[in-house]
């Protein structure tokens, strides 16, 4: 249903505010109690229709309405030279670009042309009459806008028959409306990073500014003025040097346009495959792949372009450039440093600084590398060893007590405990074997040096023996046979230690030959 005609009154009213008393349209607007799209249409039919205030005293209400509603109100490229609105829209995109510099162009190829307020009213009016994603202006590789549909893709495991739902991530990048779209299983925080890895790549380079929804992998705390950004999000951002700007919260218009082409992209993609049946994450995306390249090439209904295109002569020339190397997603996490200079990270053990024993670390792990920060200062790098139970000591971390032990090795302790006997020889190989921790062995074997300072060598090899026998492979059990003598007794007589104690409570093997056989 065609808008209804204003008041003759009313037209010349909103021309006298404009041209007489130069007030702005909403002002204009307000004063009349109309929209400020109308007040744009009718200044702008009256700039076409060439006319001027004040208004010739000739020129009555039957006439002025002719003169006005005979006119086009959308403006026809090449009347008076005016370019194409599409053409100024693609200009005002490119950094430093502004109306009033199109309109100097246009006024010195066509000094005849439109002056400079109906120039933009003109602009203004095809703006208010296309696709509202379209309205915003965004300098070229400014804004990536982020969010996760709200349809989710089945997948369907081809042994069990089990059916995974998938999550479509959509990026949009604002000035030429260039989309990219990819599914994952989760929108946890690596789900989340590997999206953007696989959409910078997609785009070819990295726009100034990421503009997501307030997702907690993207934001741990949403706020109006300063929300809380995940730090390994922040950090993937400061890689590709780009920067985070979430959308506010409650601001729908922070977010339209990637609301926008969630919806088109819900449409265009999850419409189209929704009676395609998916065995894997990479079939579902190696589809979305086609689909989407359906959307890029698609012309837009009120503009003679395709998002690609735009995206070639906009975007591209403006993103910055990809680094070197991708982002490896990192996870963080917050450890105590233990009295043995030591960090648990997945039941591995890294070492830091032994002065920062009971100190509180930031951790950051990457498949092969693992970062510890104190106070915002790396204090430690070692590579991840998946290995469990194991150590990763660097000396420089160690104390100087605890350095000279680095002299010794395995090999060397054994040699050593070779020359007293092979039985000391034996007991050194059984401690090494049976330290998780190689320093703790170290300390056994060089306390059992020790007692060869104070014992013969045939008592400490018979020390040994004992102690290999009755498998006490430690430094203070061969100390203990040492003080007690026991190395001076014949093994295969009993000591006191070794008579078997008797009680009326202790049952021996017969005992439960004589229960199983009474039970079967």
């Amino acid at each position: 249903m065609a808008a209804e005609r204003l008041s003759m009154r009313t037209i010349r009213e909103i021309l006298r505010l404009k041209w007489e008393k130069h007030l702005p349209n909403k002002r204009i607007a307000e004063s009349c109690n109309i929209a400020r799209s109308t007040v744009r249409d009718y200044l702008s039919r009256a700039g076409q229709a060439g006319l001027s205030w004040p208004l010739p005293a000739e020129l009555d209400d039957s006439l002025l309405e002719q003169m006005i509603f005979t006119v086009q109100s959308t403006p026809v490229t090449g009347k008076r030279g005016m370019p194409s609105p599409e053409y100024i829209r693609k200009e005002l995109t490119r950094k430093g670009v502004t109306l009033r510099l199109l309109w100097l162009e246009y006024k010195q190829a066509n000094p005849d042309g439109y002056q400079y307020s109906q120039f933009c009213l003109l602009y203004h009016q095809w703006l208010d009459k296309t696709d509202v994603s379209l309205r915003q202006t965004h300098r070229a590789g400014e804004k990536l806008f982020i969010d996760y549909a709200g349809q989710t893709i089945p997948v369907t495991d081809q042994v069990t028959g089990k059916t995974r739902e998938a999550w479509l991530f959509v990026a949009i990048l604002g000035a030429s409306c260039y989309t990219f779209a990819g599914a994952s299983f989760s929108q946890d925080i690596p789900s989340w990073i590997d999206a953007h890895v696989r959409a910078f790549r997609f785009f070819g380079g990295v726009p100034e500014i990421l503009v997501p929804d307030n997702l907690k992998s993207g934001v741990t705390k949403p706020n109006y003025y300063e929300p809380d950004i995940n730090p390994t999000y922040q950090e993937m951002a400061r890689h590709y040097g780009s920067v985070v700007i979430p959308a506010r919260v409650r601001k729908p218009k922070d977010k339209a346009k990637v609301e926008s082409a969630v919806q088109i992209a819900e449409r265009s993609i999850l419409a189209a495959l929704r009676n395609h049946t998916f065995f894997s994450i990479m079939e579902l995306n190696t589809a979305i792949a086609q689909k989407l390249a359906e959307l890029n090439d698609r012309k837009f209904q009120k503009m003679d372009a395709t998002r690609k295109t735009l995206f070639e002569t906009i975007d591209k020339p403006a993103l910055k450039p990809l680094p070197a190397t991708p982002y490896e997603y990192a996870r963080w996490k917050k450890a105590r440093v233990n009295i043995d200079y030591h960090i648990d990270v997945d039941g591995h053990y890294y070492s830091v600084p032994y002065q920062l024993a009971k100190q509180q670390a930031d951790v950051r792990i990457t498949q092969s590398m693992v970062e510890i920060l104190f106070k915002n200062k790396r204090i430690a790098v070692h590579v991840y060893d998946p290995r469990q139970g194991k150590h990763t000591t660097i000396p420089e971390h160690m104390p100087k007590s605890h350095q000279k032990y680095l002299e010794w090795t395995p090999s060397r302790l054994v040699s050593w405990a070779g020359q007293n006997g092979p039985q000391t020889k034996a007991l050194v190989a059984c401690i090494m074997e049976n330290r998780t921790h190689p320093e703790q062995g170290f300390r056994s074997c060089l306390g059992i040096m020790r007692l060869a300072k104070k014992y013969s060598p045939e008592r400490l090899e018979a020390a040994c023996a004992r102690a290999l026998i009755i498998k006490a492979y430690s430094y203070k059990s061969v100390e203990s046979i040492l003080k007690s003598k026991l190395d001076t007794q014949d093994l295969s007589v009993p000591s006191l230690q070794d008579k078997p104690i008797l009680h009326e409570n202790l049952r021996g093997k017969e005992y439960y030959l004589t229960q199983e056989v009474s039970h079967a």
